[in-house]
């Protein structure tokens, strides 16, 4: 455990470090350029770039010893912000206020890859959980992890304006090279014994570098995986709608600066949420664990926003952030108990590809769909009569009636995944000992 706690805290550093950049960059092109386009084409390139990568990052984790491969993710991640940094002083200021420029636009890119290099050491952690952690303490590690992700999350969000607003793109880019740095030299100095000691994958594990065919095997082997990863899909589908609309519709509520400090108290909601885990673990049923959670969460989602009301939404927001590790908890412990850990590395990169690619597609399409629909049915159309005089009329009660609708589809999918056949094997599954397992 002494291993792990250490690998979590280095981790966290180059985390922290890593979504500070990605954040920092997004804030600053959008002040610069004042382009909606920009910073939309830069989130929707983030998230297609992610969930395209997983695969290819996970065969990595499992070919090589993961001390190599995290230290390896770090040195890729200090040479693109270094790249980056070289791309901002080497041009003139007026330079980055145009869109249009080639210039900008490298420095986004570098930026990227270097947030993006990050991901491969979130598999490989996900990896050494089950190397380094015993079975029945896992579940409370991967709340720890969870933990570690709002962590970031919460003090990237806070420090990436400041620093942009008081200090610039200079000491950004140049504290993201102290801290990647200070990772690299800490890293150094860990000894990951079990985690060390998993050398690349065996030549009879899998074929080429990415080997698709043999993690779907690998996936097919377990009854009802195929399931959970489809269920997570469709999740991450619905959740586009939020990740896409949920400022829109906060600052209808609230003025921009309310709704930015609200967000860094919501964000604690990822750190109760995994510390939680962390301590209670998840039971002894983590899918029954996750799906109830689930329920939970889109049953807030039905509810939050039928009135405009800033107090209803904070409070609904932090339960379902507070739930998110929960739910992410829940799927790490499972794959790491029913995966062989050879195979791992590419199990967690494919569910990650798969489950992230749903989200994109949700957030380029949901705003047109609200932009076009949903807004005049409840400011102009038949929706003023039929639902405005309980529900409210007006632009924030049409971004309301598309979350209302998306908790309802989802809290239906959710009660049928429950009665799967799917749901059932894979519970049955889990429960064997894990000598049959391992077989």
């Amino acid at each position: 455990m002494k291993s792990f706690h250490l690998v979590l805290v280095n981790t966290l550093t180059a985390s922290v470090t890593n979504t500070f950049v990605w954040f920092a960059v997004t804030f600053w092109v959008y002040l610069e350029t004042q382009s909606v386009i920009a910073t939309s084409v830069m989130a929707g390139v983030y998230t297609v770039t992610v969930a395209a990568s997983g695969i290819f990052l996970g065969s990595l984790v499992d070919r090589f010893p993961k001390k190599p491969v995290m230290l390896a993710s770090s040195l890729a991640s200090l040479i693109f912000f270094a790249v980056a940094l070289a791309i901002y002083l080497a041009n003139p200021p007026s330079v980055f206020t145009d869109s249009a420029q080639p210039a900008l636009w490298g420095l986004v890119v570098v930026s990227l890859l270097g947030a993006l290099a990050g991901n491969l050491r979130g598999i490989a952690l996900s990896t050494l959980v089950t190397l380094l952690v015993p079975e029945p303490e896992r579940d409370k590690a991967n709340g720890l992890v969870g933990t570690a992700n709002g962590v970031a999350f919460m003090v990237a969000s806070i420090f990436s304006g400041l620093a942009v607003g008081y200090l610039g793109m200079t000491w950004v880019l140049g504290l993201a090279i102290a801290l990647t740095v200070i990772a690299v030299l800490h890293l150094t100095t860990l000894s990951l014994r079990g985690g060390d000691a998993a050398q690349a994958s065996p030549p009879h594990a899998g074929g080429d570098a990415i080997d698709l065919g043999g993690t779907i095997r690998a996936i097919q082997v377990v009854p009802g995986l195929f399931g959970l990863i489809f269920f997570h899909t469709l999740n991450n589908l619905l959740g586009g709608v939020f990740m896409s609309l949920m400022d829109a519709y906060g600052l209808e509520l609230v003025s921009v600066q309310i709704w930015g400090v609200l967000w860094g108290f919501l964000s604690l909601g990822f750190i109760v949420g995994g510390l939680i885990v962390a301590r209670r673990g998840l039971g002894a049923q983590p899918l029954r664990t996750l799906f109830l959670s689930n329920i939970v969460m889109w049953s807030i989602c039905c509810v939050f926003t039928l009135q405009a009301s800033i107090e209803l939404l904070t409070v609904g927001m932090f339960v379902w952030l507070c739930l998110i590790p929960v739910v992410e908890a829940a799927e790490q412990t499972i794959l790491q108990r029913v995966v062989p850990v050879e195979r791992q590395g590419r199990v967690f990169g494919f569910a990650q590809s798969v489950e992230q690619a749903a989200t994109p597609i949700t957030a380029f399409l949901i705003g047109p769909i609200a932009e076009w629909f949903f807004i005049p049915y409840m400011t102009t159309g038949a929706g003023v009569d039929l639902l405005g005089g309980w529900f409210g009329v007006g632009v924030d009660r049409g971004l309301a009636l598309l979350f209302t609708l998306s908790g309802v589809i989802g809290l239906v999918i959710t009660l049928i995944a429950m009665r799967t056949a799917a749901y059932r094997l894979l519970s049955d599954h889990y429960r064997q000992p894990v000598a049959v397992l391992a077989q």
